[in-house]
This record gives structure tokens, sequence and C-alpha cells, in this order.
């Protein structure tokens, strides 16, 4: 494993694994958040997914990398780019209640992140998650095309498949 794609909707824990494997393997790991928008002082800007993509293989050059994030048909490239590719699925229920902890937990000061906390944003987030329901069947039968380097994983016993 040195090329993983770490893929989940919403509060799946796609960070808190990159964080940890990126600590275990010794690879950088990288938030796809970051390779879509670019943060500078004037505010958050969208790259172009020409941008996007150039930035993707800027980052493979490297030859080991951990990239997470919600699936984005700009950032294809990683399915096919990965060595592994990580699907976080926990249940429904375990997202919305990570979502709701998140936002109290940003909200008192106590966990960061690169987007305005809000009831806006929150709001956003369980839209999402009821959106990628909506269309899990689909999501998943285009990872089936990658499925001799699918890990699914939905819950924390799958974990040592990893």
């Amino acid at each position: 494993m040195k090329k993983i794609y770490i893929i989940g909707i919403v509060a799946s824990g796609k960070t808190t694994l990159a964080r940890k494997l990126s600590q275990k393997l010794g690879i950088p790991w990288y938030e796809l958040d970051c390779i879509i928008y670019n943060d500078h002082p004037g505010g958050r800007h969208k790259r172009t997914p020409e941008q996007q993509v150039e930035l993707i293989h800027e980052i493979d050059k490297a030859g080991q990398w951990i990239v997470e994030g919600t699936y984005r048909q700009s950032c294809h490239c990683l399915l096919d780019m990965a060595d592994t590719i990580i699907f976080l699925d926990p249940p429904l229920w375990k997202r919305k209640f990570r979502i709701l902890k998140r936002f109290v937990k940003q909200q008192l000061g106590i966990e960061k992140c690169h987007y305005k906390s809000n009831m806006k944003m929150l709001k956003l987030m369980y839209r999402w998650t009821g959106e990628f329901e909506a269309g899990r069947q689909k999501f998943e039968g285009m990872l089936r095309q990658y499925k001799s380097k699918v890990v699914r994983v939905s819950g924390n016993s799958d974990l040592s498949l990893i």
C-alpha cells in the first residue's frame, strides 16, 4: 500500500483513518478538500477541474500518498492511480450522530475545520448524507470496476482488513 484513496461520505471517519495510516506507514496524507479548494488570506477559491488534476499529478510524483475525501468526478483519476481504495461505509445512524457531534465540537472551539461551521453547513452535511444514500447504487456500481483494490469498512472490526 503506497497510494491509498480513502473514500466515503461526510462523517464516515476518513480523516481519522488517514491520519492514523499516515503515522503508521510514514506516508504523507492529503485532504481532498485542500486539492479542490485553494485557501489563502483573501478567502477560499475552488480550483478548476484541470487545476485539481494537475495538483493530484504533482502529489503522485512522490510515489506514495494517502488522499481522503468524498467522491468527486473531477478527481476520478485517484481511483485509477490508487493501489488501494478504502471505502468507509459506517451505518447511517452513526454518520448522522458524528455530524452533530462534530458540529458541537466546532461550535465549542474544540475541533477546527476548513469551512465555516454554522447551521447552514450542518444542514448541508445532512443533505449530502441523504443524497449519498439516494445515489448509493450508482456509486457502488462505479466502485465495482475497481473491486480488486477496494476494501470496504463498515465497522471497526473491518479495520483489520487493512
